[in-house]
């Protein structure tokens, strides 16, 4: 299976995320600030944002830290699911965000407040240099991470809400259309919840053993079925062990015959499954046709009846 990754060392890496967390930082302190002192509900609506963002890349961060380390006595499977955790909560706290601006931002709608144009213009067009800067920073090392790409696709439509707040800043200068402040924080915030319902889907389907959605479930236990003297298959896990890592493990009944061949038979098993659906890791249990579990369920481990 063939990806097209951008091969950087990890210290290189690590570097990069670390300047765009701390450009995030100090944005989103500009912003709180620029937004209390200008009135302006979208402006600290994009510092949220940006905080969130800053947030994401240092849990990423961590993530990526923790993710290396080796297998040990308490953490037999590794510590690499440490990044799918940290998606979660990262959309966890997009959606609480997205929520709370979405309420202000309808208060203040029916209640507009003096915005002062110009310092949101200025902090926008800061927010959207930032923003740009930290999506080519997460660009460089999207081959990495399923987590910092999608970090990536904040930062890039980061920029274009960045783009909506100037706009908004210039209205109010231009017009004194002060409603489009809050319009565009309720604009902000329905984009927020969007990106975060869409995307929690992955983190929360890979924590609950789920099988991976590029994968056809029914495809696999055929081609299983299909090598020689394999008579039938039956309590299959598939799942994804952490975000580049597909996982199976079943049981295999083979004929009599296959039985004196079982290695073969294996090797046979799991190449095709590494090669075809890239699943890496296969725990195969075989059983003979004399003692193979009766009525046993295709999925879980259920149904067990001799």
């Amino acid at each position: 299976m063939a990806h097209d990754h951008v091969h950087l060392d990890l210290e290189t890496g690590d570097r990069r995320v670390s300047i765009a967390i701390w450009a995030n930082a100090l944005l989103t302190v500009a912003q709180v600030l620029g937004g209390l002192l200008s009135g302006s509900l979208a402006l600290i609506a994009d510092a949220l944002h940006n905080f969130s963002d800053m947030a994401s890349l240092a849990i990423a961060f961590a993530a990526r830290k923790i993710a290396r380390r080796p297998p040990d006595a308490r953490m037999t499977f590794g510590y690499a699911r440490i990044e799918v955790v940290a998606a979660l909560v990262n959309y966890t706290t997009l959606i609480l965000v997205g929520a709370y601006l979405l309420y202000e931002g309808g208060m203040r709608l029916l209640d507009p407040p003096e915005v002062t144009g110009w310092v949101v213009v200025v902090l926008g067009g800061v927010a959207l240099v930032v923003d740009a800067l930290t999506a080519l920073l997460t660009w460089s090392i999207r081959g990495g991470s399923v987590n910092i790409r999608a970090l990536f696709l904040h930062n890039l439509t980061d920029a274009v809400a960045s783009v909506a707040v100037v706009a908004g800043g210039a209205l109010v200068i231009l017009y004194g259309v002060h409603w489009v402040d809050p319009a565009i924080t309720i604009g902000i915030a329905l984009y927020i919840l969007y990106l975060a319902l869409t995307e929690i889907g992955g983190p929360v389907r890979i924590l609950m053993l789920g099988s991976p959605p590029d994968i056809d479930s029914a495809a696999v236990i055929a081609a299983m079925r299909s090598v020689a003297e394999v008579r039938d298959v039956h309590h299959v896990h598939l799942w994804r062990m952490q975000e580049h890592e597909n996982a199976l493990d079943c049981h295999v009944v083979v004929t009599a015959e296959g039985w004196q061949r079982i290695e073969a038979i294996k090797t046979e098993i799991k190449e095709r499954l590494h090669a075809d659906f890239g699943i890496g890791h296969s725990t195969l249990e075989f059983e003979h046709p004399d003692h193979a579990h009766r009525n046993a369920d295709l999925y879980g481990h259920g149904g067990v009846r001799r």
